[in-house]
């Protein structure tokens, strides 16, 4: 059973914003008011129960913002422990002649029966306790605490960085990315807060001796002096009270440092303390039968308590036989779970189904999704994918994971529908600095290419990460990488990623917002596969399909005048003219592009006729390859100016040229004069397939 977090022992007291710091107030008053006997028992059982209490939940607890309040509350148990030595020595003082029942039976009872009534031993016993307090658990503790606090503060640049770059490619949300920020803030406040509170334990523990010796000398004093007890006397009687005092507060003391130093040591994970140290020691089998091997031997050594170590040689033995036995069970089921049935004939489950969208790991790259669900590459894979439902307008299919043992070490590749659409090397404990200007000044380590788009990089070791940002590199993960890369594939195929079934489970979650559109159209005039050919067409030249209206609109019109799917391209683009143009140019109005001679268009109109769908085709090759040529040297142009890539043609030869462009340069993006807003100024930086002698 989970262990409950602290916010789930809240008490929803009436007056709740006031009863803390009443209690405080009372905790206060302790040093001050006298309090009897009676209240003294009651108070120092409950000190007991309430450091039990921290000591469990500091147990249970999964990570620091389980127990936030931890510092706070050590503070207050202090103050609590403080406040009952004072009131108690204000009762021993007063009243110790009446015998050792004085300050109530709490204290009688530790002096009695922990110590047998000697108050020298008690002195010892209290001594020691206290220095194991001091010396070990609280210093210790302490150092971890300071140690802690100084690396989360130094750290926090670093997680802070890391978070923004995960809110820059869209793997986290605005408020996920809030959360993380005050979450890194809150950690070095915890341990800043650890490093402060353990010094009021130390303070406690040196308090304590002193509280002991004025119990001591002041009670002897006061019993010889104001009621005339012989030395002898008072001794016994003021000692035992000091001593059992001094260990009813001590005792308590001891454990809330014991949990101050758990809290402060463990390593933050999903399981708390117990299942930490039980599943770490399940993996010991070996170890087990190694210690009982050593008890045996120092067992039989002649003068040895032999009962003693061997009874606990065959303990420990006994141990690691069940653990051995429990993980040979556990192997055994997980074989026989990834065994197959075996069949005698073939059926229909031995045939392959191919993954549309399929990423291959090599053995040294397993290790970024051996967490599953949880590890980093699978939840930026799921961003990845919410991303892109949320800028194209569909939802792609679920990105399959395996192994593969066949590829290179560290290199990974994407399958589309089991064929390869890329592939790129990632080094699993290095970071990628990119450098997209190629200017900067080189920093040590293996330089390679982006595997995305080419840029220069260089893979460096982690120590380096604040080196190369402060050298103005872009530093990101392996598993950012990858999910880069698989971020530019799917907008490059999203046409293949278009399915019948995408299109169908489209068409069904938009019926619910517009059903009456759905019901009129599909599938009486705008058949499922009409409508996927369309959209596919249309992302084809990056255009999304998120405005599904439109579409559905222009294309049952179309298809109403015996219209083909490529015929249906240009006035869907005329339809979403808008979409398309702000989404190459934004808000601009001053547009710089390359634009196409009307006479090279007229010759690629006469090459064109009426056959559109296979327009690329029907070119003659001479004119093929000076539009290449041409459009791949205006592409570069523009780009090293800074511009959108962008060609401008007329209506009828842009699909042809749009073809024919993206050949050569994937990015271009070939628009027509119709497309334009008519307020847009356009400026041509450069003009394509000029006839001879025209300027």
């Amino acid at each position: 059973m989970a262990a409950p977090r602290l916010s789930a022992l809240r008490l929803h007291l009436p007056m709740s914003t006031t009863v803390a710091p009443v209690l405080v107030l009372l905790v206060l008053g302790m040093m001050l008011l006298p309090l009897p006997a009676l209240a003294l028992d009651a108070l120092f059982t409950f000190n007991i129960g309430v450091s039990m209490l921290v000591l469990l939940l500091a147990m249970n607890m999964r990570s620091f913002r389980d127990f936030v309040a931890f510092p706070s509350i050590l503070l207050l148990t202090t103050l609590l422990r403080l406040s009952l030595n004072v009131a108690s020595t204000r009762v021993v003082l007063l009243n110790g002649h009446t015998g050792t029942a004085a300050a109530g039976h709490v204290i009688e009872s530790f002096a009695e029966f922990l110590i047998g009534g000697s108050y020298a031993v008690g002195v010892v016993v209290f001594l020691i306790l206290t220095i194991i307090n001091f010396v070990v658990i609280t210093k210790g503790a302490g150092r971890v605490a300071e140690v802690a606090a100084r690396f989360a503060l130094d750290a926090m640049p670093g997680k802070q960085m890391a978070i923004d770059a995960d809110l820059n490619t869209g793997a986290i949300r605005e408020d996920e990315a809030r959360r993380r920020r005050a979450e890194v803030a809150q950690e070095a406040d915890f341990f800043g807060s650890m490093d402060g509170a353990s010094k009021f334990v130390r303070g406690d523990a040196m308090v304590g001796i002193l509280i002991l010796l004025i119990n001591l000398v002041g009670g002897v004093a006061v019993g010889t002096l104001q009621h005339g007890l012989d030395f002898g006397g008072a001794m016994q009687i003021y000692a035992t009270l000091a001593v059992g005092d001094g260990l009813v507060a001590q005792v308590p003391a001891l454990i809330i440092s014991t949990a101050a130093g758990i809290v402060v040591t463990r390593v933050s994970t999903d399981e708390d303390f117990s299942a930490q140290l039980s599943q770490q020691l399940a993996g010991g089998g070996q170890a087990f039968f190694m210690v009982a091997a050593i008890l045996v031997l120092l067992g039989l050594i002649p003068g040895m308590p032999h009962l003693a170590f061997l009874s606990f040689a065959g303990l420990f033995g006994g141990l690691g036989w069940v653990i051995v036995r429990r993980q040979a069970e556990a192997a055994k089921a997980a074989a026989a779970a990834a065994r197959p049935e075996p069949t005698g004939e073939v059926d229909w489950s031995d045939v392959p189904v191919i993954e549309p969208l399929c990423l291959e790991l090599p053995y040294r790259l397993i290790s970024l999704v051996d967490a599953g669900d949880e590890s980093d590459l699978i939840k930026r894979i799921r961003a990845i994918r919410k991303k892109f439902v949320g800028d194209v307008g569909f939802l792609i299919p679920s990105v399959h994971i395996r192994d593969n043992l066949q590829l290179p070490a560290e290199v990974y590749r994407f399958l589309l529908y089991g064929a390869e659409v890329g592939r790129g090397q990632v080094l699993p404990d290095r970071l990628l600095a990119i450098d997209p200007p190629g200017q900067h000044v080189p920093v040590e380590g293996i330089a390679v290419r982006d595997p995305t788009y080419g840029m220069p990089a260089t893979w460096i070791s982690r120590d380096r990460r604040a080196a190369a940002l402060a050298a103005g590199y872009t530093v990101v993960e392996p598993a950012v990488v990858i999910t880069t890369h698989l971020d530019h594939l799917i907008v490059q195929h999203a046409h293949e990623l278009l399915g019948r079934q995408e299109t169908h489970e489209l068409v069904t979650h938009f019926k619910t917002r517009f059903p009456r559109l759905v019901e009129d159209t599909i599938p009486k005039l705008v058949p499922p596969a009409q409508l996927q050919r369309v959209m596919q067409l249309l992302l084809e030249e990056g255009v999304t399909v998120r405005d599904l209206r439109t579409i559905l609109e222009v294309t049952a019109e179309q298809l109403a005048r015996n219209a083909q799917p490529v015929d249906i391209v240009a006035p869907l683009r005329h339809a979403l003219r808008r979409q398309i143009v702000q989404s190459v140019f934004d808000d601009a109005t001053d547009l710089r592009v390359a634009g196409v001679h009307p006479d090279f268009e007229r010759l690629i109109d006469q090459a064109i006729g009426a056959d559109a769908v296979a327009a690329d085709g029907t070119i003659e090759p001479h004119l093929a390859r000076r539009f290449l040529e041409e459009a791949a040297a205006a592409v570069d142009e523009l780009e090293a100016l800074g511009l959108s890539p962008v060609l401008l043609c007329g209506q009828r030869a842009r699909l042809t040229l749009s073809r024919l462009a993206r050949r050569v340069r994937p990015q271009a993006v070939v628009l027509a004069m119709s497309e334009l807003p008519p307020t847009a100024k356009v400026d041509f930086q450069r003009v394509l397939c000029q006839p001879a002698g025209a300027s």
